[in-house]
């Protein structure tokens, strides 16, 4: 086939046409075309050195067997072996003292914060101010006592929990089950609102009677309830389930009872630890 030269550049064309226009076939210039060929080389040696052709089950592993995941993997065992210093003590020694230990008590409210955002900031919150249902952790009224050693046993066996050794209690079904009359309710539900200055709240003859004779032995004469037995005070302005009138007379009449994991068996015993110091830590601890 004869070459066809454009007239105006001395180009050839490649032979075709559209309304009388041709394309030249002008030579890729030989930096780009080196290029090209270089980028098909490393591409067929990046192939042999890394995993890349799929075959079966997996894929080749390459000669270099280099993986990122392998890398990560490599980086963790490294940090971990850095931390051991301090992990290892961490788990030799009693909650307690850890946390009097400025140096092991520093790294370990550093590792039980990440611990927290992962494991607890669902249900308490990511600043551990709670929600209801879900006590804040940042105040000082504690259901099961304040204390390092405390907490610790708090999250190593949670609360209602599968372990055998959880904190355990239920507050009567005062309506439900027929102990008191919707009007005894609303009566005594006045009375406890009564105990903190909530609006709505009336202490009556009839509402301390009824206190007395249905509440006092868990939550005290005052209503200040009682910590190592997980019973909440009655007096302060902190409720878990509401503090309005007709909150406080819904969990008279059917109780709301939280489940909290126990985290012992899950994260372990030194994980637990961090995140005691790291709790106790936020200002609420005893």
């Amino acid at each position: 086939m004869d070459k066809q030269i454009d007239d105006q550049t001395g180009t050839e064309t490649t032979g075709h046409e559209w309304d009388g226009i041709k394309e030249l076939n002008t030579p890729l210039p030989r930096w780009w075309l080196w290029t090209f060929y270089a980028c098909i080389v490393f591409a067929i040696g990046y192939t042999i050195a890394y995993p890349a052709w799929p075959v079966i089950g997996s894929a080749t592993t390459g000669l270099l067997g280099y993986t990122g995941r392998g890398e990560l993997q490599g980086e963790l065992a490294g940090a971990q072996q850095a931390q051991s210093k301090f992990t290892d003590r961490i788990a030799a020694l009693p909650v307690a003292q850890v946390a009097a230990d400025p140096e092991l008590s520093k790294f370990a409210a550093a590792a039980g914060k990440s611990l927290f955002k992962v494991n607890c900031a669902q249900c308490h919150g990511s600043g551990a101010a709670g929600a209801p249902g879900y006590p804040n952790l940042n105040d000082d009224d504690w259901l099961w006592g304040g204390t390092i050693d405390q907490i610790y046993t708090t999250i190593t066996h949670g609360v209602r929990s599968a372990d055998a050794a959880t904190h355990f209690n239920l507050m009567p079904n005062f309506g439900t089950d027929g102990v008191l009359t919707p009007d005894q309710i609303v009566t005594v539900a006045k009375q406890v609102a009564s105990l903190s200055g909530l609006e709505g709240g009336a202490s009556t003859s009839d509402g301390q009677q009824i206190f007395s004779a249905n509440c006092v032995s868990c939550h005290g004469a005052q209503g200040q309830g009682n910590p190592s037995s997980g019973v909440p005070a009655l007096n302060d302005k902190i409720w878990l389930y509401g503090g309005t009138l007709a909150q406080i007379e819904a969990q008279i009449t059917q109780p709301r009872h939280g489940i909290m994991p126990a985290w012992g068996a899950r994260l372990g015993d030194t994980a637990v630890k961090e995140l005691a110091v790291y709790v106790h830590g936020l200002g609420g601890g005893q």
